[in-house]
């Protein structure tokens, strides 16, 4: 099994991009994404649960991002409102077997990121 995250890319503060993450073979899990500054720790970004589709947003995200996934694709998306210079960072997909935590130790399965840039 495996997740591909794509969607990354350069937008001006304001814009907005959309993530996706192909996550086939991960109907039992919980995905999350998180978000990885230059010279800081991996951070939560936003989790799904793949069977109900109940959702849990780091505060810095919330109103701004929205996490959902499309069952017949087999694809999680994070999409990007109102982007700020401050959200500029790798971003990666990654799978829980427990919903709603918010901890990148209790993911197994990540995906390799995405770049996302935001220009002030």
């Amino acid at each position: 099994v495996q997740l591909q995250a794509s969607g990354g890319g350069l937008v001006e503060a304001g814009g907005s991009l959309r993530l996706s993450c192909e996550a086939p073979g991960f109907g039992h899990y919980a995905l999350g994404w998180f978000r990885q500054a230059p010279g800081k720790d991996r951070k939560f970004v936003a989790v799904i649960s793949w069977n109900i589709g109940n959702t849990y947003y780091d505060n810095s995200v919330k109103g701004r991002f929205t996490i959902s996934r499309d069952k017949a694709k087999n694809t999680v998306y994070l999409q990007m409102n109102n982007l700020k210079p401050e959200d500029t960072a790798v971003y990666f997909c990654a799978a829980a077997e427990t919903y709603g935590t918010r901890w990148a130790n209790e993911y197994e399965y990540w995906g390799q990121g995405t770049q996302v840039t935001v220009s002030s």
